[in-house]
């Protein structure tokens, strides 16, 4: 018999140190999931039917035209204009056409506010009709391109370093209403400093003292192959 109460105590006690155990575990899971960040992944696609209203979607006060032609309603550019929109610290763009006023509107926003504003594009795109470059620069937006006669096809954007938002979108009416096209965003760290890394390397590339060197550097060598002894 008193094998039996020493037996029924110990699975009573064995339960309740289990219980214990799952509970603890329970918490702990919940600490650590405050602590992580959230993962954030979704896609975007274009066309959209209408173009966004930036004032609707990025002003506090939000469109005050009753007669607004533009979009009131949820649509990928609005949530793009989110994304851009919530830019705190630091804002990276790498985009090969830049002709969407809405978009350079925000980056000039946020450069007069203080978020460091940093443009990449290609330097074949520079006066195509609607393009903003010389606009930012105006606005005193940093904006480098390259010297080469390959394209700097890139389509990303960084935000705060910890969002990324890629893919085959540029800055342009077309793409937003009327290409097939979509945007990548997502918050995965790895990812993202992988896009970070490529952005610093062109920024650095396409530095204008840089530029300058490598172009010296290459007449020197035609110098060179046609005899001439001088750099």
């Amino acid at each position: 018999m008193n094998t039996m109460f020493k037996i029924g105590g110990g699975l009573i006690a064995f339960g309740i140190a289990t219980e214990i155990v799952y509970q603890v575990y329970l918490r702990w899971k919940g600490k650590r999931k405050d602590k992580d960040p959230q993962i954030i992944t979704d896609v975007l696609f274009f066309p959209d039917k209408r173009v966004a209203c930036l004032d609707f979607f990025h002003k506090p006060k939000g469109c005050a035209n009753k007669n607004c032609r533009y979009s009131h309603s949820d649509n990928s550019l609005s949530e793009l204009y989110r994304h851009l929109s919530s830019a705190k610290k630091c804002l990276d763009v790498c985009v090969y056409t830049i002709c969407c006023k809405e978009l350079c509107d925000i980056l000039i926003s946020h450069h007069k506010r203080g978020v460091a504003v940093r443009v990449v594009t290609d330097n074949d795109q520079l006066n195509l009709t609607g393009a903003q470059v010389w606009r930012l620069r105006s606005e005193g937006v940093p904006v480098r391109t390259g010297n080469s006669s390959y394209y700097m096809h890139h389509k990303f954007v960084i935000v705060d370093r910890e969002l990324l938002l890629n893919g085959s979108f540029n800055w342009t009416r077309q793409a937003i209403t009327g290409n097939q096209e979509n945007l990548i965003v997502m918050n995965i760290p790895h990812v993202v400093n992988k896009y970070l890394g490529e952005f610093e390397k062109l920024w650095v590339e396409f530095n204008p003292a840089n530029v300058h060197k490598s172009e010296l550097h290459a007449e020197a060598k035609v110098q060179l192959v046609n005899g001439e002894e001088k750099w």
